[in-house]
């Protein structure tokens, strides 16, 4: 959809509408994206003050001036490009990419998706091509643009108010964010086993007298398989429960499919599973499936934020105590045999780090050094420091009273925006399904701003607040299973399976030629890491193959482009 050039005046104009908006308040009222788009157009950024639900919308004024905005959590994407002086909105940054001129891969985007896989907003594959960044909106007048935060979140972790009446009006706003969900299509929802999954499989069950059907994917792979928990909830909560097992044979048919069917490359391996249990739902005639994604990031059920919490602790020894003793005495412990004293180097190590920066610890890319991994010819094209200046400003954006509070803003942002919801939202639609996600409805977003950080980790206990609301509703079991995260077994299958090694053999090649990764490093990784590790290298074979993946869909002749002379 195109903006006109500056100067005509004509009556405001819907440029893009996507989604299930509502008005908040008293009551709850649906409001047409349509509307909602020339609503931006005549007032900017004020029109989204009271709306809730996701949604992409973009709107131009009678003097050509044009808005595109997001909800505050990016569930519906929108993305612009300038060509001409003209505004180009879509939801796809693809679709932009291919109007003329046609615009280039980044590399620097290469480098961002293996560093965080995915490409974080604002910037896409694309040269040119922008997203807008969850509750954003930005504006373009004919010759500039700019970009305006309508949304920030307010922790007010000082809020009182007694446990029991807090867990009844936790209760009762959960109820509501469900039932704002179901839109009289057969009543359906992804069922893992996992806490929030069955929350709201139980709250379906409630609102439909149990009328609710329940979606679970399967793997037959020890240690990877939690089909366990989500027959005991569907079990407690009487639901029509679904099961698919998801094979090797399905990866080699779903890899390539999954992954052209995003606007970019797109690494989380769950995809391809949640688009197998999505069609199983949608086979079974479901045309809507509600998610449980947001709740660990609400309510503090993540297992780094009890991890990171006793880093913090360092903080507060005296600093002559630390600098004096601590750090010396242990910097010496680091070539130590194992043992307690080497622990002990580590924490303080790692926990001498501030945040963001801490992360880089565990990113993958690093650990596995870029230079051991990417062709010199790429590295001299990007910024390696990109990313984690990102990760500063994003921290820095929290808002947020606490430590525990910027952990959560964080992961709202590369968790849920950048990773969970695109992964949901696309590959049901791939299968024909939409998708909801009532764990990230505002009213239950603005109750978990008010909850205090003991509420949401108590101690080691990861969202102790949410449990405890919910005994005697959700499962003991399910309350007291242990937080897992269980993946795809995709390194464990990669050995076994012949086709499938093939296919991931066949892809990282493919970046060999392009110029991407060194063909050592190829070597390395199938001969010597995967065997050695298939869980933890068989990650970087997936980021790897499913980047080639989509660049044979979107840019199959491209490379990195010769160095200039």
């Amino acid at each position: 959809m195109t903006d006109h050039p500056n100067g005509i005046h004509q009556a405001p104009t819907v440029l893009l509408a996507r989604g299930r908006p509502w008005r908040t308040g008293a009551t709850r009222t649906s409001v047409a994206p349509e509307s909602l788009a020339l609503e931006l157009a005549q007032a900017g950024p004020a029109a989204l003050a009271k709306v809730s639900g996701g949604f992409a919308v973009a709107g131009r004024d009678a003097q050509g001036r044009s808005w595109v905005a997001v909800d505050p959590f990016g569930i519906e994407p929108a993305c612009w490009r300038v060509v001409n002086g003209q505004l180009h909105v879509a939801s796809r940054a693809d679709e932009l990419a291919d109007i003329e001129p046609r615009a280039d891969i980044r590399c620097d985007a290469i480098y961002e998706y293996l560093y965080f896989h995915v490409i974080p907003s604002p910037a896409t594959a694309f040269e040119g091509v922008f997203r807008v960044p969850p509750g954003h909106a930005v504006c373009h007048d004919g010759r500039e643009w700019q970009t305006v935060r309508y949304w920030q979140p307010r922790f007010d972790t000082q809020a009182g108010g007694g446990f029991e009446a807090q867990a009844a009006e936790f209760r009762e706003t959960l109820r509501e964010s469900v039932a704002q969900q179901l839109d009289g299509s057969k009543p359906a929802c992804y069922l893992s086993g996992g806490t929030d999954s069955s929350t709201v499989a139980g709250m379906i069950s409630r609102l439909t007298d149990g009328n609710a059907s329940s979606y679970s994917i399967g793997f037959d792979a020890a240690g990877y398989d939690e089909m366990a928990f989500a027959r005991i909830a569907s079990k407690h909560f009487g639901t029509q429960h679904h099961e698919y097992y998801v094979t090797p044979a399905d990866l080699v048919t779903g890899i390539p499919l999954v992954a052209a069917s995003f606007d970019q490359p797109f690494g989380n391996s769950s995809a391809v599973p949640a688009y197998y249990c999505a069609r199983m739902a949608q086979a079974d005639g479901v045309s809507r499936l509600l998610a449980g994604d947001g709740g660990d990031e609400l309510f503090g059920g993540n297992a780094r934020y009890a991890k990171q919490k006793l880093f913090d602790l360092y903080q507060w020894v005296p600093g002559p105590v630390r600098r004096g003793l601590m750090e010396p005495l242990l910097g010496r412990a680091q070539a130590a045999p194992l043992g307690v004293l080497r622990k002990a180097a580590s924490y303080v190590e790692q926990a001498k780090v501030p945040m963001p920066d801490r992360l880089e610890i565990y990113n993958l890319l690093l650990r596995l050094d870029p230079r051991q991994v990417l062709d010199p010819g790429l590295l001299t094209r990007v910024d390696t420091a990109a990313p984690l200046r990102h990760q500063r400003a994003v921290w820095q954006q929290a808002g947020a009273a606490s430590e525990l509070s910027h952990h959560l803003a964080f992961d709202w942002r590369y968790t849920l925006a950048e990773a969970d919801l695109p992964k949901v939202r696309v590959s049901a639609r791939l299968a024909g399904v939409e998708p909801g996600f009532p764990m990230l409805d505002s009213a239950l977003v603005d109750f978990s701003l008010r909850l205090s950080d003991a509420d949401k980790l108590r101690g080691q206990q990861l969202r102790w607040f949410f449990k405890q609301a919910l005994r005697g509703f959700l499962p003991q079991e399910i309350i007291e299973k242990k937080k897992q995260g269980f993946g795809l077994p995709f390194g464990v299958w990669l050995l076994q399976n012949p086709a499938l090694l093939a296919l991931a053999r066949d892809s990282v090649d493919g970046l060999v030629s392009r110029g991407v990764v060194l063909g050592s490093a190829a070597q390395r990784l199938f001969e010597t890491q995967v065997r050695e590790h298939p869980g933890y290298y068989g990650e970087m074979v997936w980021i790897l193959m499913m980047l080639e993946q989509w660049l044979r869909q979107r840019r199959p002749d491209w490379k990195v482009p010769a160095p200039q002379r």
